[in-house]
């Protein structure tokens, strides 16, 4: 498993590709976000990947959210790690890789697109999550929540879930699906 970087606009399932990656390859997953994390974190994920290698033979996987936030400085703090094979890094960035993430660490990844979801994988998320829920809606009511996600599955599922939350029966109709949007515009 090579390092890579997740290019793409929110909801489009960064994280989601990340985790199966982590699950598919036995590996271990560490998650940091590139907001709040710094050097020492990252010093402190490749001294746990070296301990976990030695004893027990399992590589690590850091993914790390909003890549584009570190300096170029501390994405080179990355650079031994990444190079040596120590740490298989996922960088997701909704920024341009090519201008917000270095040289160094760009040639090191496999780059993948991801582009905003389209109306029918907006759909079958939608339906996921009806059958998680144990809730129905009708088709108008998905054709309405797949339109206003506008290729975002994140916003999709929360709209559906505060739809859920307005239905006394959880059954989601056009009306709870319009309020449903209202009440999230609201809340932010």
């Amino acid at each position: 498993l090579s390092s890579a970087l997740l290019w793409g606009p929110p909801g489009t399932g960064k994280t989601t590709i990340a985790r199966l990656l982590a699950k598919e390859s036995a590996s271990y997953f560490v998650q940091l976000s590139a907001v709040n994390a710094s050097v020492k974190d990252v010093r402190q994920v490749a001294a746990d990947a070296q301990e976990r290698l030695g004893q027990f033979n399992m590589g690590t996987i850091l993914f790390l959210d909003e890549v584009h936030r570190f300096s170029k400085s501390q994405q080179d703090a990355l650079l031994p790690s990444v190079e040596s094979g120590l740490l298989t890094l996922i960088g997701a960035t909704t920024e341009n890789p090519f201008f917000e993430v270095n040289a160094a660490l760009r040639s090191r990844s496999t780059l993948f697109r991801l582009k905003p979801l389209d109306e029918s994988a907006i759909e079958q998320l939608l339906q996921r999550g009806l059958d998680l829920e144990g809730a129905t809606a009708t088709p108008d009511a998905m054709q309405y929540l797949a339109d206003r996600a506008v290729g975002d599955g994140r916003q999709a599922l929360t709209t559906l879930e505060v739809a859920i939350a307005l239905s006394d029966s959880n059954k989601v109709d056009l009306e709870l699906a319009e309020a449903a949007t209202d009440m999230k515009s609201l809340r932010y």
